[in-house]
């Protein structure tokens, strides 16, 4: 009886697990058939979508690459306003930043954080003459800035082996959606779009009319040629080729520096409006306050900064 009772015990395991395994297969076979049901559904998503796209003649990847100059200089939020720039780019495709400091030599501080930035980068230096540098006490309008240093970028470009591309000039301390980058994509000779808190208003921006640029809303000198801020345009780099002298001038009048460069090469009928017409704003001209470190001076006084061995 007891040998009995023991074989029906193990009989009874036996078969437990062995409708166990059952339903365990089925529901592994019913979620294998759930995930290759999803695949499929994806895969025809994707296949219908790469049609669309190609009867459409459109790209899946953008082709051009996009020449980013920025000027920058040294001063407390620097890196930070580097960093936010550079997290910016990564979400861009197919980029070449170009950073250029105002300084005699290459910093350590830019050459680290360009080196670990995870952003295709040339580093370059250009300093401005000392007659030309704003005081501390100057308002930011009060000399041009980052003409140097936008030019030697220019420079750089010419003398190196790229062709093909556009060229943009982006401050570190703005603002930018990636969507701005999308946009000048396919720029044929220069495209133009709106800037947002610039000029005194909430956006300044070319007006379209017939998909041409006709004039532009600005208030503040609005009888420049171009009047556009530097974070409003791109250039395609064969026309910066073409000219091979198109700089920006040193002594422009206050609000014309980006009219000196674009009068070098179009007209405004040329200009390219992007944005959807010039009706959406991917940029603004934030500008960053300076940092108040009136503590950290007190600090520095006693030979103890607070940032002693630490880059900030």
């Amino acid at each position: 009886m007891v040998r009995r009772h023991k074989l029906g015990f193990v009989i009874i395991i036996i078969t437990t697990c062995s409708v166990y395994l059952l339903l365990s297969l089925e529901r592994k076979d019913r979620y294998t058939r759930i995930l290759e049901d999803h695949i499929y559904h994806l895969q025809s998503h994707v296949e219908g979508l790469q049609k669309t796209n190609s009867e459409c003649g459109t790209k899946l990847s953008p082709a051009n690459t996009i020449y980013i100059i920025t000027p920058t200089h040294s001063r407390p939020h620097q890196k930070a306003e580097l960093t936010r720039l550079s997290h910016t780019f990564r979400l861009v495709s197919d980029v070449l930043w170009i950073v250029v400091e105002d300084s005699e030599q290459k910093t350590e501080l830019v050459r680290n954080f360009l080196k670990d930035c995870k952003v295709p980068n040339v580093h370059l230096n250009a300093v401005t003459p000392a007659d030309w540098k704003l005081a501390p006490s100057d308002p930011n309008w009060r000399k041009p800035r980052g003409v140097i240093q936008r030019n030697k970028g220019l420079t750089w470009l010419r003398t190196s082996k790229n062709k093909e591309g556009v060229v943009y000039f982006a401050d570190d301390d703005n603002t930018y959606d990636t969507r701005l980058f999308d946009e000048m994509r396919e720029v044929e000779k220069v495209g133009v779009w709106p800037v947002g808190l610039v000029g005194g208003l909430m956006v300044e921006r070319p007006i379209v009319e017939n998909n041409k640029v006709t004039k532009f809303n600005s208030v503040w000198k609005p009888t420049r040629p171009f009047p556009i801020d530097m974070a409003g345009f791109a250039i395609n780099l064969s026309l910066l080729l073409k000219h091979k002298g198109a700089l920006f001038k040193y002594d422009a009048p206050r609000g014309y520096l980006e009219s000196t460069l674009l009068n070098q090469l179009v007209r405004m009928q040329d200009l390219e409006p992007k944005a959807d017409s010039c009706s959406k704003v991917y940029v603004w001209h934030t500008q960053t306050q300076n940092t108040k470190l009136k503590d950290e001076a007190k600090l520095r006084e006693k030979g103890q900064p607070s940032n002693y061995k630490i880059e900030v």
